[in-house]
């Protein structure tokens, strides 16, 4: 399929290995009791998997994230372009497990060693993506600024309303694990028509994002600048930060964003959407981009 002049590329397994796609570590059974008007009752429930994630580049570990198993090769790929580290899938041009057994000897395949085309640069700092420690809002804002990749395209894809309200839905309609679970953020890309690209779960939204822009980048859908990133919780200044770096053009959130989120959104031309539930939502900047809403605004003070 063609899309902006390039050739859409499949995800290379036989390069990669594993991804993550059929494991059966995403959840756990661990005996509760169970209390209710009804009674109590001790019975085993089903758990979201939290492991960690070490993530070396030739060898030399960068960071140790915790994810819920799967989809680990997105996970770095999302990662490591946010941190403005790679620019393109070709950049990495191996990936693999390194050996660590569990108490049955099994590969518990938590450490992910990463071979760059060309050396990367270990930054000696806490990352942007760890929460912003040690940035004052100022600081961070101009951060992103300076390593952004890919500038948003200004007016960019036209979404309508009844278009975005409906995204929602079809994220959690693709949220399997959440379903056997209750525990799980997800993120979703989509075309501004409403097709569902890609979905992904984990137990930290962040790591959520990060597959889905993985994917893309695998996908050689990177700059991302005409689809949108709907995600299932808050908007944090980190999602919004993953957002831009991928060059996407519209987050949609089904609950808050934060004051610094709103901040970077307005200082990258991102359009950021919050409370999207049902008919309903906030937008807080780029407002043009969606179509059909009203025009007739009542200025609050």
């Amino acid at each position: 399929m063609l899309r902006h002049g390039r050739i859409r590329r499949s995800p290379r397994p036989s390069r990669y290995g594993w991804n993550g796609t059929v494991m059966s570590r995403v959840t756990a059974r661990r005996p509760m009791h169970r209390i209710a008007p009804t009674g109590a009752v001790r019975r085993p429930d089903t758990l979201a998997v939290e492991e960690p994630l070490e993530i070396r580049v030739g060898g030399r570990s960068l960071v140790v994230t915790m994810r819920t198993p799967g989809n680990d090769i997105d996970l770095v790929h999302g990662f490591l372009l946010s941190e403005n580290l790679i620019g393109d899938a070709d950049d990495i041009v191996a990936a693999r497990y390194c050996a660590g057994t569990d108490e049955n000897g099994h590969n518990t395949y938590n450490v992910l060693d990463i071979t760059p085309r060309t050396p990367i640069p270990l930054p000696a700092r806490n990352f942007l993506s760890t929460g912003a420690c040690g940035l004052c809002g100022k600081t961070a804002l101009d951060e992103v600024r300076k390593r952004g990749r890919f500038p948003i395209p200004r007016p960019g894809p036209r979404v309508s309303v009844a278009t975005l309200a409906a995204m929602p839905d079809a994220l959690r309609a693709r949220q399997s694990v959440f379903d056997a679970t209750g525990g799980l953020h997800a993120a979703g890309l989509f075309t501004a028509d409403g097709t569902v690209l890609a979905v992904r779960e984990d137990i930290g939204r962040h790591n959520a994002v990060d597959k889905v822009i993985g994917w893309a980048l695998r996908e050689n859908l990177v700059p991302a600048s005409d689809l949108v990133l709907i995600v299932s919780g808050r908007a944090s200044f980190e999602l919004v930060q993953k957002a831009v770096m991928a060059g996407i053009p519209m987050l949609g959130a089904v609950s808050a964003p934060s004051s610094l989120a709103v901040d970077l959104a307005a200082e990258s031309g991102l359009t950021l959407v919050g409370f999207l539930r049902g008919e309903t939502m906030n937008i807080y900047t780029e407002a043009d981009r969606l179509v059909e809403h009203t025009t007739a605004y009542e200025s609050v003070r």
